[in-house]
């Protein structure tokens, strides 16, 4: 076991290396980048002094502005080379300074991080602690009135893409000429800090209600239909057939014999825990007016914010690769029967 651990770490180092040299190289070669991004301000703004001052349109930049500027946003090296120093820099957890926000990367990450992380980790509790129970209620009552009308809701919830919800919550429920119920913008109000415990916890449940059912309505109907079919396939098993046979009672035979195996494909999702801690969704939060790193992603593809694009495609990658090592030694948990020595 512990040398099929040492050999997924060392496998992480080169995979690590592949994912950042290839987005390195595309993100770099794009056009648009901080360089022609300046140059078209100081032309624009050129072109406009000229006209107001009445002296001619002409804008033309010295080449000498041009190497400066490239030498200030270090595109005066060659792009192999910019990619040698960006990878010695982050050895020392140094991701350089942010084009846009103008100050260190991991700071504006760091401020954006709150966001992301809560409402990914929250979902993700939430979202096992229901769809497993449920999932289960589902395969023991298979073919039931229960089972029908959940799979009616599961579906229904799983067809409604989540811009088109998010819309209709916010025109709907916070004030947009219906209801005044929820807020809208930031994770806790004005007063939050004047509040005691609980009025805390008040104050940051009613901020999160909304943008929460649209994280997790999408993941309810497939975790829920993975459980229950998962148990199914394992019931219809010869070991459960003989579990009966015994004497056994349908409680002891699901909850003690089948369930435990029935997890196994359950638990390959635990792995993607780890990404939650980047995760974000852009179309949540530009509706919910919400400051995370799914629009700090966009923002700096858009403005070609190198610094802070790599920094995130860093992370992201990291917690990835680590999440599906998380997933491997889950499985041993689950079922000791597995080795992968």
């Amino acid at each position: 076991m512990w040398i099929y651990l040492l050999k997924r770490v060392l496998a992480i180092i080169p995979t690590l290396l592949g994912i950042t040299v290839v987005c390195f190289f595309v993100i770099n070669l794009a056009p648009g980048g901080p360089v022609e991004q300046k140059l078209a301000q100081l032309q624009f703004a050129g072109a406009f002094s000229g006209q107001s001052s009445g002296s001619g349109t002409s804008s033309a930049i010295s080449e000498e502005v041009i190497q400066n500027l490239k030498k200030q946003y270090g595109f005066d090296k060659p792009v192999h080379v910019r990619y040698w120093l960006w990878i010695k820099s982050i050895v020392t957890f140094d991701f350089g300074d942010s084009f846009i926000y103008e100050e260190p990367v991991i700071d504006v990450i760091v401020s954006k991080f709150p966001v992301s992380l809560q409402f990914g980790v929250i979902s993700l509790f939430l979202t096992y602690l229901i769809c497993i129970p449920l999932g289960i209620m589902k395969a023991v009552r298979e073919g039931g009135r229960f089972d029908f009308m959940s799979s009616v809701v599961l579906l229904i919830m799983y067809s409604i893409p989540p811009l088109v919800l998010g819309i209709l919550l916010k025109t709907y429920f916070t004030g947009g000429g219906f209801l005044s119920w929820f807020p809208v913008g930031d994770l806790y109000s004005d007063q939050y800090f004047d509040k005691g415990f609980f009025g805390k916890v008040a104050d940051r449940v009613h901020h999160f209600i909304l943008p929460l059912v649209c994280y997790m309505i999408g993941h309810f109907t497939v975790l829920t239909f993975l459980t229950k079919n998962s148990l199914l396939d394992e019931v219809r098993l010869d070991y459960v057939r003989t579990a009966r046979a015994k004497g056994l009672n349908n409680k002891m035979v699901i909850y003690k014999h089948a369930l435990r195996n029935a997890l196994i494909p359950v638990i390959t999702g635990l792995g993607n825990f780890l990404g939650l801690f980047f995760a974000g969704s852009l179309i949540i939060e530009k509706i919910f007016t919400l400051d995370g790193i799914g629009l700090l992603g966009y923002t700096s593809v858009i403005n070609r914010d190198y610094q802070v694009l790599m920094a995130l495609i860093f992370f992201q990658s990291v917690l990835a690769l680590l999440g599906r090592l998380i997933s491997d030694f889950a499985y041993v948990l689950v079922d000791p029967r597995i080795d992968f020595s």
